[in-house]
């Protein structure tokens, strides 16, 4: 266990924290898993859902965050003088902004103006600067006034006010997955797991749990879900959208599924009411993915990976399922 992210002080019976840090996930810690009762396809296969919006900075960003700005704090990157800038679609600034404040750092985060208003303003309490473009969903990769090259420039540019994790480069966002996301599931599982499924984004989840896990079974199946093409679902990517990373791996992949983005909001809306589980997007786009599997293998123990919850895209649930919005005024 890398030593950055152990917590010693837990008292796990008690549930008391010397601090906030202490509450972030790892082995000793896990962020919950909790079955799909109604909505499993199949009474043979096992499926749980590993609820990151339970960490304390409700998403499964808290753990790159974490690992890069420990990192950076070694190395004496960061001060009260010195803070962070990082391009980002909300989950990642938001634990960013949220740890370095805490710790006494400045962060400015560079966001696309399509991400939902929600994320927007709660970088901005979070206590985060926001450089808003005309950006995609996604920060994109090259020239003008992509995300990461406006993030880029300022980090080099202002080298005394800035440093950039740069979560789409780093192979710490690698590395904090494979030293707890991984670790957390052979251990929640009994080592019994034999499929994930998850979402590709920077691709840090995948390829450190894909690594953690393929050492234990060589047998265990990663399953990616990606979007459809003109999605607008915040923080996903599909592989056409993955030049902008550097640490996507496609042989830790056993599978890319490709699925419909509008069954990102209706199964979401389904796990809300079926499950009583209060599921993003994202994860509605995953649990699909795992359904049309588990229809066929009929089979298994599977983890899906379930990124955040669904408060912060009201608006956009709002917008793909309009009835949502329907009888919210009075007449």
């Amino acid at each position: 266990m890398n030593a950055s992210i152990t917590h010693p002080s837990i008292d796990q019976g008690k549930k008391v924290y010397n601090d906030i840090f202490e509450m972030l996930p790892s082995e000793e810690n896990p962020s919950p898993m909790v079955r799909i009762n109604r909505m499993n396809p199949s009474a043979g296969f096992i499926l749980l859902a590993k609820l990151e919006w339970m960490n304390p900075f409700g998403s499964v960003k808290d753990r790159p965050a974490w690992q890069m700005l420990r990192q950076l704090e070694e190395q004496g990157e960061v001060s009260s003088e010195r803070g962070l800038v990082e391009p980002t679609s909300g989950n990642t600034g938001f634990s960013l902004a949220m740890m370095a404040r805490t710790r006494g750092y400045s962060m400015r985060a560079v966001v696309p103006n399509k991400i939902p208003l929600e994320k927007k303003i709660l970088l901005k309490i979070a206590g985060a600067e926001l450089d808003v473009i005309n950006d995609a969903l996604c920060p994109a990769p090259g020239l003008g006034d992509g995300s990461i090259n406006l993030a880029k420039t300022r980090a080099k540019a202002e080298k005394h006010r800035y440093v950039m994790p740069n979560q789409y480069e780093n192979e710490q966002n690698v590395l904090a997955h494979f030293h707890t996301t991984g670790p957390e599931i052979w251990r929640q599982t009994d080592g019994t797991v034999t499929h994930v499924f998850l979402s590709l984004g920077t691709c840090g989840t995948v390829s450190g749990v894909a690594r953690f896990l393929r050492d234990k079974n060589p047998h265990i199946k990663i399953i990616a879900v990606q979007p459809t093409e003109g999605h607008d679902v915040p923080g996903l990517r599909n592989v056409s959208q993955l030049e902008a990373t550097k640490l996507f791996d496609e042989t830790l992949i056993d599978q890319i599924m490709e699925i419909d983005y509008e069954l990102a909001y209706t199964r979401a809306l389904e796990l809300c009411q079926k499950e009583g589980l209060t599921a993003g997007p994202s994860c509605g786009l995953i649990y699909e993915g795992a359904r049309q599997v588990i229809e066929t293998e009929k089979e298994g123990v599977g983890v899906m990976i379930f990124p955040d919850n669904i408060f912060k895209y009201t608006a956009n649930m709002a917008k793909h399922i309009p009835v949502l919005a329907e009888n919210t005024s009075p007449p």
